[in-house]
């Protein structure tokens, strides 16, 4: 039935594509960029946990009609009793499952806690931090996107000179082999 009806939208359906059907959709906004972003793995978790109890509510539902039946309860009054049994195993196992990604910190959006790598080392921290505490002494040159570096004049009447940019010393070259 499936490929029947796919086959007859094939058959009815106007087929006008232009580009601007073509196009992204993007909030209605021109797409920009590559599809290809990082993702944060958290938002995997997050949409799986929302998913977890939305499909639970599914199954809540017809329980709660269930059980509120007072027909099925005046025919058999243990119908009432079971239902809620089983309402409660699901809902606790459910539970289980969200206590245990809550204390997995799965659920923890920004880490409190970083985690700080600790090895087996003979030399001791206070030399660490002699290290550490003479890096601040060491001035680190400013990013520049110019490519040709300019040189601080000490004088204010010494003119400006700039040095060349140097090329490559050699070209890497790149040779076919024959069995190719």
């Amino acid at each position: 039935m499936v490929c029947f009806a796919f086959f007859i939208n094939k058959v009815l359906a106007p087929n006008k594509p232009n580009p601007e059907k073509l196009s992204s959709y993007e909030c209605g906004e021109e797409p920009t960029g590559s599809a290809w972003l990082p993702f944060n793995s958290r938002f995997y978790v997050i949409a799986l946990i929302f998913l977890l109890f939305d499909v639970e509510m599914v199954f809540v539902f017809p329980w709660a009609i269930v059980f509120g039946s007072h027909e099925m309860n005046n025919a058999d009054g243990r119908w009432g009793w079971l239902t809620l049994t089983e309402v409660f195993v699901f809902l606790g196992i459910l539970i289980l499952g969200l206590v245990y990604v809550w204390v997995k910190g799965d659920l923890d959006w920004i880490k409190p806690n970083p985690i700080v790598p600790v090895t087996d080392t003979v030399i001791p921290q206070s030399l660490y931090d002699k290290l550490n505490a003479e890096q601040s002494v060491y001035k680190i040159k400013e990013f520049s996107i110019n490519t040709v570096p300019s040189v601080p004049s000490t004088t204010i009447d010494a003119p400006e000179t700039t040095t060349a940019v140097k090329k490559p010393m050699f070209k890497p070259t790149f040779k076919k082999t024959g069995n190719e």
